[in-house]
Parts: structure tokens; C-alpha cells; sequence
């Protein structure tokens, strides 16, 4: 890219050409790299600077276009470097804009959230929802950002509050409905599979996968994409705890879908324990405690003892007495 290419990418009516200019130094993020420190490159900037304050003029779809093309990039870390440098992201995002040089970690410079966020938008897999995602996930780390007397750094809730924030990113770039959604979920959830522990239990792992029911993929994604850690071994462990946690889901999932739930003569155990005849209302204790199970808050392939005080409960909120009409 020779100065005369950078000097055709300006125009005088129009600040689109900050967010071109930063999708081809995306696309060339090697050439990017030697070009930073020449002249034709300062003075493009400082072009840059002097309209970056027109960006919010643009309409919203172009903005959300012209910033998921740059996300989308193989080299999305320079475009993004670009359009900080071009003084476009103070405009365009605000919050990611006060993480630049806002620190993780107090002495540790590749702890700044900012060159994080870059890392995770650069591991993380090329789909929009995970790298928008990525872009934004941390957040919320300037509002929450505590100290404690031995000099550790805490951002207690800043999942929560990057969510909250991300509402009025959502109106600013006009992101469809559902789009908007799954971001929010992202954001908000983000810390969640890393939680996972050898010790869940079945239940637990249930649990988890149907609170983050159709964003699990995406979440995984994330999850792993936000393990940035230069200290030996930390991010491998890291890495493998994560595909431990897809292992275990993938388990439950074909244990549940290989063998009942529940144990055989069920049926005739709560009939027999509640002296109930055969009627509809045993069908409807039974996919109650199966419905229970999925949701993880009941172990399934116990003995049928283990489930009746629980059909006990069940029958107890009945609001009138128990329907045993015949099937």
C-alpha cells in the first residue's frame, strides 16, 4: 500500500472512508503494521481525527455494516487498532473507547482491557454474533474495576453491568431484535461456562445447558476466545476445562436420550404408595418429575423410593383433589 493508496482513501464529505480505510487494515494487517510508523500514515490520522467526530452522522445500518465488516476480518485486531488511532472509536463506541490503557492488572501492560478485547475479537471463532460479542464482553470492567489493600484487581458484576450497557449500543446501532438478544446474553453470561467444575454433578450440567439453551454454541465460543493468559500451562488448562465442560453435555445428552429417566414401575410405586388407581394423574406425576430432571433440579436413574416425596409435593400443590380420571 504505497502513500499515494492512503491519500486516495480520504474524502472531504464523507467520514465512511475512516471504516474503509479500516476494513483494507483488517484485510492487510501486515501491511498495516509497517506502515504505522511512516508519514503517510501520521498525516492519515490526523485526516482521520479532524471528521472522526462526523461517524455518529452516518446512518446506523452503515455503522453496523461497516464495523462487522472490520470484526469479520482475519486481521480485525489492526482495523480495530485504526479506527482507535483514528479517533473514530471515542465517537463510535464510547465504552470500549475508556477500556484503551485501562488496566486488568496492576504492572502487567498486556492486561490492558483494550489490547484483551483485541486478542479475544482475533481468537474468536468468524461468526458476528461471537465477535461482537468479543468486542464488547468487557465492558462493563470500567464501572466495576475495585482494589483491594494488597493491590489485587476486582470487576465484581461487570458481566451485568456491560449487559445493561450494551442497551444503548443496541439502539445506537439499530441491531435487529434477535440480534440484540443474543449479544445482551453473551455479554451477560459470558463467565458462566468457565465456572465449570469436575464436581457438577449431572443435574448441574443439565441445569447449565438449558438455562443457556440455543446460545450455548455461541457462549462456548466466546468462553474459549476470552482465554488470553500468557502464563504456562494456564491457558491450555484452561482450554481443556472448557472442551471438559462440551464432554459432559455431550454425555448427558446421549445418556438421556439412551435410557429413561426414570426407573421402570414408577407408575405402580406411587399407585401403591398413594393408593392411587391407574388414571391420567400418573402420567402427569411422572412427566412432572421428568420435566424436573431436564431442568436439573432432580437426579434421574434413582430407585423409584427416591422420587416419592417428591410426587408427595406434587400432589400436595394440586389445588383440589387429584384428578384419577381413566386414561
Amino acid at each position: 500500500m504505497s502513500p499515494l493508496q492512503l491519500h486516495d482513501l480520504q474524502t472531504k464529505t464523507d467520514a465512511g472512508w475512516i471504516f474503509r480505510a479500516g476494513r483494507l487494515f483488517s484485510e492487510q494487517a501486515e501491511t498495516w503494521m509497517t506502515l504505522q510508523k511512516t508519514p503517510a500514515y501520521i498525516e492519515l490520522c490526523g485526516a482521520a481525527r479532524e471528521q472522526a467526530g462526523r461517524c455518529p452522522e452516518l446512518p446506523p445500518e452503515q455503522l453496523q455494516k461497516d464495523t462487522e465488516a472490520i470484526l469479520m476480518s482475519s486481521g480485525a485486531p489492526a482495523g480495530l487498532q485504526w479506527l482507535e488511532e483514528a479517533g473514530a472509536l471515542q465517537w463510535l463506541l464510547p465504552e470500549l473507547h475508556a477500556t484503551v490503557n485501562f488496566s486488568q492488572e496492576a504492572g502487567r501492560r498486556h492486561k490492558d482491557v483494550w489490547e484483551h478485547t483485541k486478542q479475544v475479537v482475533w481468537q474468536a471463532a468468524p461468526r458476528p454474533a461471537v465477535r461482537w460479542a468479543a468486542l464488547l464482553h468487557d465492558i462493563g470492567k470500567v464501572k466495576t474495576r475495585t482494589f483491594t489493600d494488597d493491590g489485587k484487581v476486582h470487576f465484581h458484576r461487570h458481566s451485568e453491568v456491560g449487559a445493561r450497557m450494551f442497551e444503548d449500543i443496541s439502539r445506537r446501532f439499530r441491531f435487529e431484535r434477535e440480534t440484540s438478544r443474543t449479544l445482551r446474553f453473551l455479554i451477560l453470561h459470558h463467565l458462566r461456562p468457565n465456572q465449570y467444575v469436575e464436581s457438577w454433578t449431572d443435574s448441574a450440567v443439565r441445569r447449565f445447558e438449558r438455562e443457556m439453551g440455543s446460545y450455548l454454541p455461541d457462549l462456548l465460543d466466546l468462553s474459549r476466545a476470552d482465554i488470553t493468559s500468557r502464563r504456562p500451562g494456564k491457558r491450555q488448562t484452561a482450554l481443556e476445562n472448557l472442551d471438559a465442560l462440551s464432554g459432559r453435555i455431550e454425555g448427558v445428552r446421549t445418556a438421556d436420550a439412551t435410557r429413561p429417566l426414570l426407573p421402570g414401575g414408577i407408575g405402580d410405586a406411587i399407585m401403591e404408595k398413594f393408593r392411587l388407581p391407574p388414571s391420567r394423574l400418573i402420567g402427569d406425576l411422572k412427566r412432572a418429575l421428568e420435566a424436573e430432571i431436564a431442568a436439573g433440579e432432580l437426579e434421574p436413574y434413582q430407585e423409584a423410593s427416591f422420587y416419592l416425596p417428591q410426587v408427595e409435593r406434587l400432589l400436595a400443590q394440586l389445588p383440589t383433589a387429584p384428578c384419577v380420571c381413566q386414561e
